[in-house]
């Protein structure tokens, strides 16, 4: 096959500009193969090509066409790189022409990395439709919150109408219901009329189990290394050409033909790949030449269960180049500190001081011994910027992966929420919100599937069960396959009209333009941070500057008051932010005169902003 061209998708059915269907698939297994069209009434060869690939030149396949592939004579398969399933993962693919959406975002700039506010969501519980155009009738909410990057849980076609979306079998085909590919294409188009980025979380290192038919048509799958979700994606083994080829079309489609501005990559720690360039390396070289052919900037964000600079160090410097990485141990870290929670992969983490040298650090082991993984563990980042990294107090993770899928407003107090939210948002690196914590969203975010082989969908089930055997006095695990399930996972809008909760999204608001407004937030710049915890008292002194500007944050997560010293020359000073006060449905406003106070007496689970030079209000 032809070097890969960053312009064209070169993998699937595309049309070309005299009409003629070309039809490229990578099935080494095969000795013939032939598309079927009209339900089997027309068959048409594919001429076999090097390195496994078949080839088409045909004008007998049209738009809207439904074809599967014949096998050898035998069997017929879904398009391995369909774009369109519209009966399902077992049903027959469906030939659209991607590259012919009417944008209107040509005057569009992604925002700089350094200004992403990010807005994790999951489109089918977002809204009560579950829909892309179900979403973008929230676009203006979000806007008005002070979001610039939304991100949407994995979009690609699973099975069923019920899953998070990580039991995708069609990497390239958007999710039948919700809307398909054009309503995805709509979609990006309005947010980005609206001034809102597009991330789409993308699944390299595993697919799902129901619907996939990859491995009937080539080596995709490597026995040289597992995952937790099945046999790892085969980056590095014999054939792995075309494998690193698909995954490759496959980001280049997201950016060039959805105009999707970035990717979320799901636990690239899962991606096996000991290459000479590995295959994040390669993606992002090929990301750069489609950037200098359109001059549009995309961005590649990792979930990265390393603390290793490697992943988020420029090509230049040997590295992988990726943007980001999610920083979990920002949020181990928060989580222990409010909630004292030190079971599983939390048993690590002490609390206030290693808050304060996520802070500080961004990873807060970077080189020492780590009990819960019995090993020295990660290295410093001293050089990568506070963009480099995502922080959260909670995400479809830590939400969902509870037997209950709690909240963390369901395990915490109000006062308690007010403060981890500002934990995040005044931090020197990216922040992330999870859907519905800026009111304070009462409904859990539970694991739910739709399955329709009915011995996976009882393996499904009894494994959700094994997994929280020892959890029995707080309740069953709720069963992933009922639509219950699923309804009881989604947002209920109408308490954003209602208290506390309109508080609390007004709240989440100011924060937001707070951190938009004053120089000493925008920049995140971490030279410019300290962090210093009282483990004693359960407080924490955030202090972040640019320029002639400062800015402090006083943090309370005891339950008592605490009296903390305010910074020198706090007569100069101005109280930005009180979480305490009643505007915010606090107890009591923090009593402190700036003008004379040495210390003040925070209240418990409480946060107190104060800046220089600031005229915010």
């Amino acid at each position: 096959m032809n070097n890969l061209d960053v312009m064209a998708r070169k993998l699937g059915v595309r049309f070309l500009p005299n009409r003629q269907a070309e039809v490229w698939l990578w099935a080494p297994k095969a000795e013939l193969v032939e598309i079927i069209l009209n339900e089997g009434n027309t068959s048409i060869p594919l001429k076999k090509q090097e390195y496994g690939y078949w080839h088409l030149l045909t004008d007998q396949v049209q738009p809207g066409d439904l074809y599967k592939f014949r096998l050898n004579e035998d069997q017929e398969f879904p398009d391995p790189a369909s774009l369109s399933q519209p009966q399902g993962v077992h049903g027959p693919s469906e030939a659209l022409e991607v590259d012919q959406f009417a944008w209107t975002d040509e005057n569009w700039q992604n925002h700089d990395l350094e200004t992403y506010v990010l807005y994790e969501l999951h489109v089918g519980t977002f809204t009560p439709e579950g829909t892309f155009a179900g979403l973008e009738e929230k676009l203006d909410y979000l806007k008005d919150l002070g979001v610039t990057a939304i991100e949407l849980m994995p979009v690609a076609q699973f099975p069923g109408d019920r899953n998070w979306g990580y039991d995708g079998v069609f990497p390239f085909a958007v999710q039948n219901s919700y809307g398909g590919p054009k309503a995805l294409q709509h979609l990006v188009d309005t947010c980005h009329s609206k001034g809102l980025a597009v991330v789409l979380d993308v699944v390299y290192n595993h697919l799902g189990p129901e619907g996939n038919y990859l491995g009937v048509y080539g080596h995709y799958f490597t026995d040289k290394y597992n995952t937790p979700w099945g046999p790892a994606l085969n980056f590095d083994d014999a054939w792995c050409d075309g494998v690193r080829h698909y995954f490759i079309e496959n980001l280049l489609m997201w950016f060039r033909d959805f105009h999707i501005d970035a990717v979320r990559m799901d636990a690239v720690h899962a991606i096996k790949d000991f290459s000479p360039n590995h295959i994040l390396r390669e993606m992002k070289q090929q990301v750069n030449q489609l950037k200098q052919a359109t001059g549009r900037e995309h961005y590649m964000i990792v979930e990265l269960d390393l603390n290793d600079t490697r992943f988020i160090s420029p090509l230049e410097e040997q590295g992988f180049g990726m943007d980001a990485q999610w920083i979990d141990e920002f949020h181990h870290a928060l989580r222990v500190t409010i909630t004292g929670e030190q079971t599983g992969y939390y048993s690590d983490f002490c609390g206030i001081s290693h808050l304060a040298k996520a802070y500080q650090d961004a990873y807060v082991f970077d080189g020492q011994y780590s009990e819960h993984r019995k090993k020295n563990f990660g290295v410093k980042a001293e050089k990568n910027p506070g963009k480099q990294f995502v922080v959260f107090t909670q995400n479809h993770d830590h939400v969902g992966n509870r037997m209950l899928g709690e909240r963390l407003g369901s395990l915490v107090s109000f006062e308690m929420q007010k403060l981890a939210a500002g934990a995040v948002l005044l931090s020197p690196f990216l922040p992330m919100l999870w859907m519905g914590e800026e009111y304070a969203e009462s409904n859990p975010f539970q694991y739910f599937v739709s399955h329709t082989d009915p011995d996976l969908a009882e393996a499904v089930r009894k494994g959700r069960k094994a997994e929280f055997a020892d959890f029995h006095a707080e309740g069953e695990a709720p069963d992933p396959m009922a639509q219950e399930t699923f309804q009881r996972s989604k947002l209920q809008w109408e308490l954003v009209q209602q208290e506390p909760h309109q508080t609390l999204y007004k709240y989440y608001q100011t924060l937001l333009r707070l951190r938009r407004e004053l120089p000493a937030l925008q920049h995140l710049d971490r030279q410019n941070v300290q962090a210093e915890a009282n483990e004693s008292q359960n407080t924490l002194v955030l202090r972040r500057s640019h320029a002639d500007q400062q800015v402090v944050a006083l943090m309370n997560f005891s339950k008592e008051v605490q009296h903390v010293d305010l910074p020198l020359g706090a007569q100069d000073w101005h109280i930005i932010l009180d979480s305490a006060s009643p505007d915010w449905h606090g107890p009591q406003a923090t009593a402190v005169d700036l003008a004379t106070d040495k210390t003040v007496a925070l209240p418990p689970e409480s946060l107190l902003v104060l800046a220089t030079g600031s005229d915010f209000n």
